[in-house]
């Protein structure tokens, strides 16, 4: 069966999402896992490194200006679930506004990004890289931030990882997160085109 970005759209409503065994598959398989990864909007963990970094690292934050670039870069590891067809299919949602990416610009060079599908008051997070200290948790700081402003209800991270978990990320069982999804699902959000003012962010309360 040929994935539309359609068909793709109508597998995150009903909850589930597709991985390629390797970036040399042909094949698309769909998952659902029994507990899902989420980050709880009023449960982002900043470090006092992260706020070292967010306060005085000189960096700028874009969003969707290098969408591509920063699919390829979280893509260029030695093992992805990234292949040509999820490249193509994120790119196409991209296009028609569905699919939205955070940008850490550090001199001028792409330093950490994370991506991502909008559905009503649902962002599902896809994948996220750095290429300097705290790229990938730059980018997710400001993205939780974005999403707060936007009215987002449901931050999806699929899995929970030990580098997730440091960052307020929880599991919740399958059922509960379909509930949350129905929920997200009928509610109406707003992805700016730029960042939302970082006061808020920036004096949010700092994890020890």
């Amino acid at each position: 069966m040929r994935v539309t970005p359609e068909l793709l759209l109508g597998a995150y409503a009903a909850g589930i999402f597709p991985m390629a065994d390797s970036r040399h598959s042909a094949e698309l398989h769909w998952v659902d896992p029994r507990r899902r990864g989420i980050i709880p909007l009023d449960g982002f963990h900043i470090s006092r490194s992260l706020r070292r970094s967010l306060l005085t690292r000189p960096h700028d934050i874009r969003i969707d200006s290098a969408f591509a670039e920063v699919v390829d870069a979280c893509a260029d590891r030695p093992d992805t679930w990234i292949n040509t067809s999820i490249r193509e299919l994120y790119q196409a949602l991209h296009e028609t506004g569905d699919a939205h990416s955070v940008e850490v610009w550090e001199g001028g060079m792409l330093a950490g990004g994370v991506y991502g599908v909008r559905l009503g008051a649902a962002f599902f997070g896809e994948s996220m890289f750095s290429r300097r200290r705290d790229g990938s948790k730059i980018a997710l700081a400001y993205l939780v931030h974005i999403l707060r402003s936007g009215g987002f209800v449901l931050f999806d991270t699929q899995f929970l990882t030990p580098h997730l978990a440091t960052l307020g990320a929880v599991e919740i069982p399958r059922s509960e997160y379909h509930r949350r999804l129905a929920w997200a699902l009928r509610l109406p959000s707003s992805f700016p085109t730029a960042i939302p003012a970082p006061q808020e962010l920036l004096s949010a309360r700092v994890r020890a």
